[in-house]
């Protein structure tokens, strides 16, 4: 089949872990012997950055990457932004769903091309997918992020948005966005959580679940690139942004004590952190790391602690633990207990009190750990590798093609 993937992020040009799970999916349809197309939008990416890492993500053979570059900059994305049209990129995209015959055309994260370009229909019949890796469908801030500064507990949009810093949308007080989700066929989630919180605020349509997954670590990052820390300790992998929660976990690590915190990743936080984190010697900061440091830290710590104070839609880092055999330590608050009740392999905190407990026992119980790990590897291989993710892709693709067309493509 011919895949077409339209997200304004896309590696190299991209952050998070949705871009990286769309690396990933494009890479494994091509592996099954797929092509796919990718169009995204380098004008969004430069909003924040200019800095591009080309040689992490190097062209892969099957993929064919269209980079959309308006000529007016950062103009383009705040045009879509406010009007919820991609005023400066629809013909490219148009012509783009008109130069081959796409068997699926998938939307990722579209935010800064704003609902209009749902409406772009291409020439030739499709399934039409919609994947809402965040919250943007129901939420201008895209994370349920309220007035920056916690987790969304009811929508009061247009003073959380100013107080966030940013202008409202007054399109999403339209019927713009619902208008624009009748061409999409069948949406996906990453989460039953997920799912919810789109029920919950208003969105209207059905969603069905698509976990995430990850290639299984391959042998040649199996060894010890980084010389771990000598103490025992527990990881946190990802972005230093408030919302990720470090910053209220970093009191259980004051002091003396068994056991240290590393903490692997960098962002706008980082420098906040590092300062709440002065003089404490169990806590170490690694910066960004490639894939086998990291690897080298997963294999050694005692558990991964996902702290976030949002509403995670998925928790790619919890399964990275799973898939080096590690259990994990989850706040209480989006998809996050999801992962850990459909593996058993870890614990949930709601208080901080939890939290301590559940570090002090992990510590105290290698035994347990070890259980724990095997525990979430075996689910991992079940629920979260490859195989599973593209056998449950295809029957949804399936199910729209026979709903919508009467038959189809029988994928691999």
């Amino acid at each position: 089949m011919r895949f077409c993937m339209i997200s304004i992020f896309y590696p190299p040009y991209s952050f998070g872990g949705d871009a990286i799970y769309l690396h990933r999916l494009c890479t494994q349809l091509v592996a099954a012997g797929h092509e796919v197309d990718v169009i995204h939008c380098a004008d969004s990416f430069h909003m924040f950055t200019r800095k591009v890492d080309a040689e992490a993500f190097p062209p892969r053979p099957g993929i064919t990457v269209h980079k959309l570059e308006s000529g007016v900059g950062v103009l383009s994305p705040l045009l879509s932004h406010q009007t919820g049209l991609p005023v400066l990129t629809r013909r490219k995209i148009a012509a783009i769903l008109a130069s081959k015959k796409f068997d699926v055309v998938h939307y990722h994260n579209v935010s800064l091309f704003g609902p209009g370009v749902l409406a772009i229909d291409p020439p030739h019949p499709a399934v039409r997918l919609y994947t809402a890796h965040e919250h943007w469908l129901v939420c201008p801030m895209n994370v349920l992020w309220k007035n920056n500064d916690r987790a969304c507990d009811r929508p009061t949009c247009v003073s959380c948005t100013i107080r966030s810093g940013r202008p409202p949308q007054w399109w999403r007080y339209t019927n713009m966005l619902e208008r624009a989700a009748r061409h999409v066929d069948l949406f996906l989630t990453p989460s039953q959580s997920c799912r919810e919180n789109h029920r919950n605020r208003g969105f209207a349509r059905e969603m069905s679940v698509l976990p995430y997954f990850l290639p299984e670590p391959a042998p040649e990052v199996a060894g010890d690139a980084t010389i771990p820390p000598p103490r025992p300790y527990f990881l946190f992998v990802g972005r230093l942004e408030k919302i990720k929660g470090v910053q209220e976990i970093l009191h259980h690590f004051r002091g003396d004590g068994d056991y240290d915190l590393v903490i692997v990743g960098g962002g706008m936080y980082e420098d906040q952190l590092r300062e709440q984190a002065k003089g404490m010697s169990r806590v170490r900061f690694t910066g960004w790391l490639n894939l086998d440091e990291i690897a080298s830290y997963y294999r050694h710590s005692l558990a991964v602690v996902v702290p976030s104070i949002t509403y995670e839609t998925f928790g790619i880092v919890v399964i990275e633990a799973f898939a080096w055999k590690k259990p994990v330590i989850v706040h209480d608050l989006g998809a996050l207990p999801e992962l850990v009740e459909e593996s058993g392999a870890g614990f949930v905190y709601h208080t901080q009190g939890e939290l301590r407990g559940h570090l002090d026992r992990l510590a105290g119980d290698r035994g347990l750990s070890r259980e724990l790990g095997e525990r979430g590897f075996s689910a991992f291989q079940e629920k979260w590798s490859p195989e599973p993710h593209l056998r449950l892709y295809h029957e949804y693709i399936r199910s729209v093609q026979e709903r919508k067309f009467g038959a189809g493509p029988t994928p691999d």
